[in-house]
């Protein structure tokens, strides 16, 4: 199967009342909980990066996934175009599971 921007799948992000504050693009659960996770509170660095758990249903289904995710401020590499700026926000997640609602 061939990748286009046609691919993309909507992700909200869902908080602990079922509230759905925002929703993330991306070809994969992965790719929308980097962009959520980047929405994060950065730390200085990675390693002092504390993780967040967080819940993204995707659109249409009633699959919730679940991540922890963290973000860390970085140095913009030395070959950054010119609207970025001197520091960055970096994010990874770690996939924790699937759950199914019972109802939306």
């Amino acid at each position: 199967m061939t990748s286009t921007s046609d691919d993309h799948r909507n992700f909200a992000l869902r908080e602990e009342t079922g509230e759905e504050t925002s929703v993330f693009s991306g070809q994969t659960p992965r790719q929308a909980a980097l962009k959520a996770a980047r929405r994060l509170d950065p730390a200085d660095s990675e390693a002092q990066a504390s993780r967040e758990r967080f819940r993204l249903r995707e659109k249409g289904t009633k699959k919730l996934h679940i991540y922890d995710g963290w973000a860390w401020r970085e140095q913009a590499p030395e070959d950054k175009p010119d609207w970025m700026p001197e520091t960055i926000t970096e994010a990874n997640v770690s996939k924790d599971g699937i759950e199914y609602l019972d109802e939306l």
